[in-house]
């Protein structure tokens, strides 16, 4: 951002926040990624298990489109509308792990 003036507000340079006007205008917006975030990554662990079927409960699920609330579409799709501690723990354990197992892998 040529020509600011960011002394006194490095903080607020270092962040970046604030110029997402989507927070400002749209404050859900994000959440919306988060809850879309923690129902694909149940999924996909759904796959990692046995993928035939994590994908066919998957498009039983789209196919419901708004006929259900979103915690019914989660529970059709094979996932939990849970955004809590354990839930979030399993998750990125997971990505962790997945990370862990494929870094070798980007070294060659």
């Amino acid at each position: 951002m040529p020509g600011v003036e960011w002394a006194g507000f490095e903080a607020e340079r270092m962040t970046g926040w604030h110029r997402k006007l989507h927070i400002f205008h749209i404050p859900f917006y994000y959440i919306e990624y988060g809850l879309a975030q923690v129902g694909a990554l149940q999924v996909w662990r759904n796959a990692l298990r046995d993928q035939r079927q994590a994908v066919a409960t998957y498009r039983s699920a789209l196919k419901l489109g708004g006929t259900r609330s979103l915690p019914g579409l989660y529970e059709a799709a094979g996932a939990e509308f849970r955004f809590d501690a354990p839930m979030l723990t399993d998750l990125v354990a997971l990505i962790e792990a997945t990370v862990a197992e494929l870094e070798p892998l980007t070294e060659k």
